[in-house]
C-alpha cells in the first residue's frame, strides 16, 4: 500500500513538473514572440520610460461606492488656484448633467470617521465641453480636507470617488494629433521664456494607458518645443490604437527629472490632409474672461467688414457668455465657443485655436474683444488681404494698434465702445495679426498676438492708412477694473501681482490695487479720433436711430 502511494506521488509530482515546464516554456516563447513583434512594429523607439514622476500627490479622495452603470465617469481632476476641475467623461447618449445633479464633498483628510464628517457644498457651476465632456467645477477644500463627489440620481446619493488630483502647476493639460501624425502637447510648469525655441534633446515625450505603471510607458523623440508646446513624434502603436481621447495620454519628460503629471488625452482638430478649399476666407480667434456684454458688438461690427467665423475660448467666464453666444448663433452668425479652463495659457490657446482654424479659414485673425479693425480705405478685409499677400509669401499681417481712454466718460456708452469712446494716445501700441495657419512654423510660438512662420514665407506690417486697430483699452472706470482680476495671458503679470510693477502692460502710477484715480475719465486723450464713430453711426435704423447691437439687445429685454 505504501509503495503505490509513493509510487502515485511520484508520478503526481513528474506530471506538475512537466506541466509547470510547459507552462514556462509557453510564456518564454509567446513573451520572446510578443517583445519581438512589438520592437518590429513600433522600431524599439519606445521603450518603457524609467525613473520617478516628478510630483508627488497632494491630495487623494475617498468614496464608500462607485459610479457602475452611471453613463458617467470622473476622468481627470486639476486643482487650479481658485477651483477644482472635474472632468466627466459619458457615452454619446447620456444625458447631459447640471449643477443640481451633483454635490461636491469634502472629508478631513485624517479622520477615522471620514463619513461622518463630511461637509457639502453645491458646485460653482458646470461647462459644456468638446468630445463628449463636461467640466464640474468646486470650490477648493478646506485645508487638511479631501474632496468627492454625490450624484443625486433618482433620489438616491450615490458617492463617486475622485481619486488622484493634479496640481495646475506642473501638468500636462492638452494634447492633439497633428495632420502629420506628431503630437502637440500642452504643458504648463517648463517656466520655458517666451518667443524663443529651446533645445529638444532636453526633453522627450511619454505615452501611456496608465501613468501610475511607469515601466508600462513609451518613449518617443520630442521634435520641438517652445513656450507651453512641445511637438512629439507619435508611436506607431498610438496611432494605430482605438481613436478614443480617453484611451491614451501624453506627457513629457526632462531627463533627469522625471514626468510630468498629465490629464492631456490626444484628440485630432483637423483631417489628414489639407482640404481642397477652404470654408472662409477670413477668422477671428480670441480669449477671454466675462465679456458678455461686449461681444455680441465685436461680432456684429466685424461681420460687416468681412469676418465670417469665430473662435471664442472661454477662460472661465462666469457673466452667462453662453447664452449671448447662443443667441449670435441662433442669428446665423457663425460663432463658436470653446471652455478653456487652464489660466495663463492665452498664447497656448491661441496656438490650440490655429491648429482648429487651419482646415476652415484662409485667414485668422487673433484680437481682443476690445480690439476692432478699422479699414480707411473703406475695402472690406478679403479684398485688403488680397491686396496685400501678394504671390502668396505674405503670410502675415502685422496691425497697429491705437489704444483708447475714457474720453470723458463716467459710465459705459450706450451705443457701444465704438461711438462711445473717441479719444486716443497720439502714438501706436504695439500691433496685433492676422496670419495664414497653414504657414504657422511647426512650434507654434507666438507673443502678442503674432506667430512664428515657416521658412519661405513672411509678415508685412500694413500701413496705418488701409487698416488700423482701434484699441478700447482704457475704458469707463467700472470697466476697467476688471482687469485687477486675473489676465489671460501667460507671460504679463496680473495687475495685484506685486512683480513687473513698471511694466508696459500696466497702466503708469495706477499701483496693484482697484482704486479709481480722481482724473480717470480725463487720461489718456491725446488725439480726438472718429473716423471710426462716424464710420459706425451710418449702421444705424433710420428710424429708431438703434444700431444693430441695440436692437436685438432691446428686443431682448422687451420680450423677457
Amino acid at each position: 500500500m505504501m509503495m503505490e502511494r509513493r509510487n502515485r506521488d511520484v508520478v503526481l509530482s513528474h506530471r506538475f513538473l512537466k506541466s509547470y515546464l510547459c507552462v514556462i516554456f509557453s510564456c518564454v516563447f509567446l513573451g520572446g514572440f510578443t517583445f519581438s513583434t512589438f520592437r518590429l512594429l513600433f522600431r524599439e523607439r519606445f521603450r518603457p520610460a524609467l525613473g520617478s514622476t516628478w510630483r508627488a500627490p497632494i491630495m487623494r479622495a475617498t468614496g464608500d461606492e462607485s459610479p457602475i452603470s452611471l453613463g458617467v465617469s470622473l476622468r481627470e481632476t486639476v486643482m487650479l488656484p481658485d477651483q477644482v476641475l472635474l472632468f466627466l467623461k459619458y457615452p454619446r447618449p447620456a444625458r447631459l448633467f447640471t449643477e443640481e445633479d451633483f454635490q461636491c464633498v469634502y472629508y478631513p483628510a485624517n479622520s477615522s470617521r471620514p463619513f461622518e464628517l463630511k461637509l457639502k457644498q453645491p458646485p460653482i457651476r458646470i461647462d459644456g465641453r468638446d468630445f463628449d465632456e463636461q467640466i464640474l467645477r468646486c470650490r477648493i477644500p478646506p485645508r487638511g480636507f479631501n474632496i468627492s463627489l454625490d450624484l443625486n440620481r433618482h433620489r438616491n446619493i450615490i458617492n463617486i470617488p475622485v481619486g488622484y488630483v493634479h496640481r495646475w502647476d506642473s501638468v500636462s493639460y492638452e494634447a492633439v494629433f497633428d495632420r502629420d501624425n506628431t503630437t502637440l502637447v500642452f504643458i504648463k510648469g517648463l517656466n520655458l521664456r517666451r518667443d524663443r525655441a529651446y533645445n529638444p534633446s532636453r526633453f522627450e515625450c511619454v505615452y501611456g494607458w496608465d501613468f501610475r505603471r511607469i515601466k508600462f510607458l513609451l518613449r518617443s523623440e520630442l521634435l520641438s518645443i517652445g513656450q507651453e508646446v512641445g511637438r512629439c513624434e507619435t508611436p506607431l502603436s498610438v496611432l494605430s490604437g482605438p481613436h478614443r481621447d480617453d484611451f491614451i495620454k501624453v506627457s513629457i519628460r526632462l531627463k533627469g527629472k522625471g514626468i510630468f503629471r498629465t490629464v492631456a488625452h490626444p484628440v485630432r482638430l483637423s483631417g489628414p490632409e489639407p482640404p481642397a478649399e477652404k470654408d472662409h476666407e477670413m477668422c477671428i480667434c480670441t480669449m477671454l474672461r466675462n465679456q458678455a456684454r461686449f461681444i455680441r458688438e465685436w461680432v456684429m461690427y466685424h461681420a460687416r467688414i468681412g469676418v465670417q467665423r469665430w473662435f471664442i475660448y472661454d477662460n472661465n467666464s462666469n457673466d452667462n457668455i453662453e447664452s449671448v453666444i447662443d443667441s449670435l448663433s441662433s442669428e446665423k452668425f457663425n460663432i463658436t465657443r470653446h471652455v478653456w479652463p487652464w489660466i495663463k495659457t492665452q498664447e497656448a490657446g491661441f496656438a490650440h485655436c490655429a491648429l482648429r482654424a487651419r482646415d476652415v479659414c484662409n485667414w485668422v485673425g487673433f484680437i481682443d474683444v476690445d480690439e476692432f479693425f478699422r479699414l480707411p480705405s473703406g475695402l472690406i478685409l478679403h479684398d485688403l488681404i488680397r491686396n496685400l499677400s501678394g504671390d502668396g509669401s505674405v503670410a502675415e499681417l502685422r496691425i497697429s494698434c491705437h489704444s483708447f481712454g475714457p474720453s470723458g466718460l463716467k459710465e459705459v456708452p450706450k451705443k457701444g465702445v465704438m461711438v462711445g469712446y473717441t479719444c486716443r494716445l497720439a502714438t501706436p501700441e504695439r500691433h496685433k495679426s492676422i496670419v495664414k495657419p497653414e504657414a504657422l512654423n511647426s512650434t507654434l510660438i507666438n507673443v502678442v498676438h503674432h506667430f512664428h512662420l515657416r521658412d519661405g514665407f513672411e509678415y508685412v506690417n500694413v500701413n496705418r492708412s488701409m487698416l488700423v486697430i482701434n484699441h478700447y483699452k482704457y475704458q469707463v472706470w467700472e470697466v476697467f477694473k476688471d482687469k485687477f482680476l486675473r489676465r489671460v495671458a501667460t507671460y504679463v503679470a496680473d495687475w495685484q501681482d506685486t512683480q513687473n510693477v513698471g511694466s508696459k502692460d500696466r497702466v503708469p502710477g495706477l499701483g496693484t490695487r482697484a482704486i479709481e484715480p480722481p482724473d480717470w475719465s480725463g487720461r489718456f486723450c491725446e488725439v480726438n479720433d472718429t473716423a471710426l464713430r462716424d464710420r459706425v453711426l451710418e449702421y444705424a435704423d433710420p428710424v429708431t436711430h438703434l444700431l444693430p447691437w441695440q436692437q436685438v439687445t432691446n428686443s431682448l429685454v422687451v420680450e423677457g
